[in-house]
């Protein structure tokens, strides 16, 4: 199996622009939700972290998809992953179930931020909007 193929990195970025894309949407439909949500991490002025989370996923992921200036893309969203990881999925605050819960999505979002890495630093590939930054 080769999957060195041009077409691996196109996948690639939307198989992981998905989790953002989608969640951001989320960020819309449900703002006093999230809003809710957010709280409870005790973050000051949520509406306006909430309002630049959404632009970061939403427009990350169009960035990462188009292929358009998707290094810088992947590393605004890997710096944005890093910190939200941080701040909502410290599973060493919980216990039982909901700090393994935790501690699941602790590590996805490593593994999301590993992808994004390689993204950053070694572009979109062959099939992207944009070939100068390669």
């Amino acid at each position: 199996m080769n999957l060195s193929h041009p077409v691996a990195p196109l996948i690639g970025r939307f198989l992981m622009t998905y989790i953002f894309g989608t969640s951001g949407i989320a960020k819309i439909f449900d703002w006093s939700g999230n809003i809710a949500y957010m709280s409870t991490r005790h973050l000051p002025f949520t509406p306006f972290l909430l309002a630049a989370a959404l632009v970061i996923e939403v427009g990350g992921s169009l960035f990462l998809i188009t292929g358009f200036w998707a290094r810088w893309a992947a590393a605004i969203l890997f710096v944005y992953l890093l910190l939200v990881t941080v701040l909502f999925h410290n599973y060493w605050a919980f216990s039982g179930m909901s700090a393994g819960m935790q501690e699941t999505h602790f590590r996805k979002n490593l593994a999301i931020m590993g992808g994004l890495l390689m993204l950053a630093a070694y572009g979109p590939g062959r099939w992207a909007v944009a070939q100068h930054e390669q």
